[in-house]
């Protein structure tokens, strides 16, 4: 596309047959989350609502396992709805409230900018920690309504994509690389990859291009 060149499906299909090439990209099977979950009865304020969303407006966020050597860490990654950018990211051996913190200590900007927090119902987002975190910087949170994995569509979608380019077939020796290499992840993601959501565009470049429109 920055090429400005147009290629048919089956133009590409014949090219990666000729070369022996397979895409990682499988079709979304939905598996049913046997963890159990918090009762809090936070409203869903965004309500599937994703699309046309202010900068820093509503920030998503969601953890996944990662293999390292023969034991399961995890990484969290906080997304701005704005342009689906990596705005917070954190990896560590235990799926817990401090790993989400540590995410938000990697934002840039400042915290209080974030009006809505969008989350599962995890416990490791609906805690003392988390709850005092938001609470200092005046964030409201909202929850996905239980049982239901629509309404957390986007953070589902952007893990599926870290998932097929970032962990999917990938060795980690240890925590040090999970962490060297999630850095260098996040940084081809926002700068690098162009998403058809944001017209062909990178998640900074459609945040930079948008905001001097702002300004």
């Amino acid at each position: 596309m920055k090429t400005g060149k147009q290629v048919s499906r089956r133009r590409i299909g014949r090219i990666m047959k000729r070369n022996a090439l397979v895409s990682n990209y499988t079709t979304a099977q939905f598996k049913p989350n046997k963890n159990t979950c918090n009762e809090s009865k936070a409203e869903n304020i965004l309500n599937r609502q994703f699309h046309d969303r202010k900068y820093r407006d509503a920030v998503i966020s969601d953890l996944t396992y990662v293999r390292v050597g023969r034991q399961w860490n995890y990484i969290c990654v906080h997304v701005d709805l704005f342009n689906r950018e990596i705005i917070g990211y954190s990896a560590g051996e235990h799926k817990t409230a401090e790993l989400v913190k540590e995410a938000f200590q990697r934002v840039e900007g400042k915290l209080p900018d974030i009006r809505l927090f969008r989350t599962d119902r995890g416990n490791e987002f609906k805690n003392q920690i988390i709850e005092e975190l938001l609470e200092a910087y005046n964030i409201e949170r909202w929850l996905s309504h239980k049982g239901c994995p629509y309404d957390n569509a986007v953070a589902e979608a952007t893990f599926k994509i870290i998932k097929t380019e970032f962990i999917w077939n990938k060795t980690f020796a240890d925590l040090m690389e999970l962490k060297l290499k999630l850095w260098d992840y996040v940084n081809w993601y926002n700068n690098h990859r162009i998403h058809s959501s944001l017209g062909y565009q990178t998640p900074v470049q459609y945040r930079e291009n948008n905001l001097k429109k702002i300004v």
